[in-house]
């Protein structure tokens, strides 16, 4: 089997260019080798498979389970995060399980019943803004994005247990953003515990307190059920699988930690990028401001049928997708990818951020222009 090109450098300085410059990174190997290419990101630095031809992606995603996979043993850079039982770590039965379990608290109707508590926490947090001081926009995202998980995920309003979630969460997730600290997730041999001072070692105690305060959550709820509550914890405490099994602790304590990380920082990240692009560009912001005044902003369902502030969003996340990839998929039997033959074992990710920066698709791609969501309609690959 001959697998696709890839930068010849040595694959630890890939790597560190990877961690530290993801998008420069993919953006030198595409601009060498095209729409497919290899990188060392592999166990042991093994070659992975890139791709970004639209078509491709589409066959990596919708072929049968039995050329393409999705176990989750390639995920396990994640577990010191998320847990041995998250569904990102899961394969096969388990994680269909976990699945059936997670979909049915995020039905569309359900997420739109936590419009007003969304709008609430972000009119909390901007109501501290000061007309001529300046302010992170960063920093002010993430405190909505972790408010509204705290408590539409968690279930959690102020109260102690609440206040000290908000100020260990934050702890770990500003000190995991850093490319030092997701070194550590890449690259086993620094897991030392060498004390709280030490990197690791503070991560795993900020991970124990985390721990202890969601599973006194989870006690205290299975103590004093409440069927009125409509928080996720809450729903997925109530969930069976088909044999009439709930989750255990430890599943409920993983899936909010996934739940957390998944939508943390990448909502955060998109909605900062809007702001920029919004300050950046004025008729856009004009162009919105007009449309929003037509509409009843009190209604926070209303939002999603204004066409401009969709075409708006949709241009965010194509010039920096919060996702930059693909879970990976396994090739399981031989099969035929633009004119690779891979091999049973093969690892094949989709790049998300190469597949939106193509010209043949995007006419000037590093340009915001919300209205070519307008003018068309785009393949979901």
């Amino acid at each position: 089997m001959k697998l696709p090109n890839g930068l010849q450098t040595p694959a630890l300085w890939q790597m560190i260019q990877w961690i530290a410059r993801p998008l420069s990174y993919m953006d030198n190997c595409a601009q060498q080798y095209g729409d497919i290419f290899t990188v060392p990101m592999g166990k042991n630095f093994a070659r992975v498979i890139f791709v970004s031809n639209p078509q491709a992606l589409q066959q990596i995603l919708t072929s049968d389970a039995k050329e393409f996979d999705t176990p989750g043993e390639h995920n396990a850079i994640f577990e010191p995060l998320l847990g041995k039982q998250s569904v990102i770590a899961a394969s096969g039965d388990r994680h269909r399980r976990q699945r059936q379990l997670m979909i049915p608290p995020f039905h569309g109707d359900r997420m739109k019943a936590y419009g007003q508590l969304i709008a609430d926490v972000t009119d909390q947090v901007i109501n501290q803004w000061q007309i001529g001081k300046p302010f992170s926009v960063r920093s002010s995202m993430q405190t909505i994005s972790l408010r509204v998980i705290l408590r539409a995920v968690f279930g959690l309003n102020e109260g102690v247990r609440y206040r000290q979630l908000e100020e260990c969460l934050c702890a770990m997730l500003d000190q995991m953003s850093s490319p030092l600290s997701v070194s550590l997730l890449y690259f086993a041999i620094l897991q030392q515990d060498l004390g709280s001072w030490s990197p690791w070692g503070r991560f795993l105690r900020q991970r124990q307190q985390i721990n202890q305060l969601l599973y006194d959550e989870i006690n205290e709820r299975r103590e004093k059920p409440d069927s009125s509550r409509t928080d996720i914890l809450s729903l997925l405490m109530s969930a069976r699988d088909q044999a009439g099994e709930s989750m255990t602790d430890e599943e409920l304590r993983d899936e909010l930690l996934t739940l957390l990380f998944a939508g943390h920082e990448t909502t955060a990240t998109a909605l900062t990028w809007a702001l920029y692009w919004l300050h950046k560009l004025p008729e856009v912001r004009q162009k919105l401001r007009e449309e929003l005044d037509l509409g009843d902003v009190n209604d926070p369902n209303t939002l999603f049928r204004l066409p401009y502030l969709n075409a708006v969003c949709s241009e965010t996340l194509r010039i920096y997708p919060v996702g930059m990839l693909t879970f990976p998929r396994v090739v399981r039997t031989s099969v035929e990818l633009m004119g690779y033959k891979l091999e049973p074992g093969t690892v094949v990710f989709g790049s998300i951020y190469l597949t939106h920066q193509r010209n043949d698709l995007y006419p000037e791609p590093h340009h915001f222009k919300p209205e070519r969501f307008l003018e068309r309609q785009f393949s979901p690959y």
